[in-house]
């Protein structure tokens, strides 16, 4: 079992913690997350080429994308690793969630952790 955190900070107000797990490497990857300080709605949820977002989605770079194929929805199989589509804030700005996903790896070579 590998597990990676990440933590997020955006702007005065955002603030999160994204928990991810996979037991090996043929495992999907489960990640769950809060992410508070959010207008209500939905919100593109992404793994960016470098964990740097000090100058937001520039010195993040791209979506993670090691297979170079298209831009397309979680679900799909044609589509960056990183697309992870959309989660949901409440009426308090709170988005809590669980995705599963078979693209994400934290093991092997093409491991989002780093």
């Amino acid at each position: 079992m590998v597990n990676a955190v990440a933590v997020l900070k955006g702007g005065p107000s955002v603030t999160g913690t994204i928990l991810l797990s996979q037991e090996n490497e043929s495992a999907s990857t489960v990640i769950k997350g809060t992410i508070t300080g959010l207008k209500k709605g939905n919100h593109g949820f992404h793994i960016h080429e470098f964990g740097d977002n000090t100058n937001g989605c520039v010195s993040a770079g791209a979506h993670y994308n090691p297979h170079g194929k298209n831009h397309g929805a979680p679900d799909k199989d044609i589509r960056h690793t990183g697309d992870l589509g959309n989660v949901f804030a409440n009426d308090d700005g709170v988005a809590e969630f669980t995705k599963t996903d078979n693209q994400v790896k934290l093991i092997g070579p093409y491991s989002v952790i780093g």
